[in-house]
């Protein structure tokens, strides 16, 4: 090495050899957004950095896979969405589980996460109340896009998506929200 930083590009070939140090590199250029992207579907701040840390291990363990001509980002982003979404249904699994188990019947009176109590606090939290409501499908796209501030393409290569269906989901989404903001007003 000459002293100068490594360029992505270079970072991956090196990591596709093996060299951990590499890819700890491209693991500090990418764990802010890894961590936004888990934190959006496990809602868990510890729990989205289980998930960041298990991704990126398995990122790891796939990156000789990787087509060196595609963008990093998307294929990263997936990884870590597919494992939040895996975590999530696991834990819903578990919880069903220990519920049969100890013969407790679920509540119907549940109490408001606290989740809920925090969005209520201001426009930004009721806003992203009315995105979690969104249908996956839309919920995605708007948080990829909007929350995490990727491209159209970056969006469409992390969902697994054509461009032009990322394009109308927005569209889509934005309409939903737009109405139910306006409905919500104080």
């Amino acid at each position: 090495m000459d002293g100068r930083p490594l360029d992505e590009r270079e970072l991956i070939v090196r990591s596709k050899d093996g060299d951990t140090a590499a890819f700890g590199e491209l693991v500090r250029m990418h764990q802010p957004l890894a961590l936004r992207v888990a934190y959006l579907v496990v809602r868990d701040h510890t729990e989205a950095a289980d998930v960041t840390q298990d991704a990126f291990i398995k990122a790891y363990r796939s990156i000789r896979r990787f087509r060196a001509d595609a963008p990093l980002r998307p294929w990263l982003m997936r990884i870590v969405r597919n494992e939040a979404l895996n975590r999530v249904r696991a834990d819903r699994r578990r919880r069903r589980l220990e519920l049969r188990v100890s013969g407790d019947p679920a509540s119907g009176e549940a109490a408001p996460s606290p989740e809920a109590d925090a969005m209520a606090r201001d426009e930004q939290r009721r806003l992203l109340r009315h995105i979690d409501e969104l249908p996956p499908r839309y919920r995605d796209v708007i948080a990829y896009r909007y929350l995490l501030g990727m491209s159209e393409r970056e969006t469409a290569r992390a969902l697994g998506l054509p461009p032009g269906t990322v394009k109308s989901r927005s569209a889509r989404a934005l309409d939903r929200l737009r109405a139910v903001v306006v409905e919500d007003s104080p």
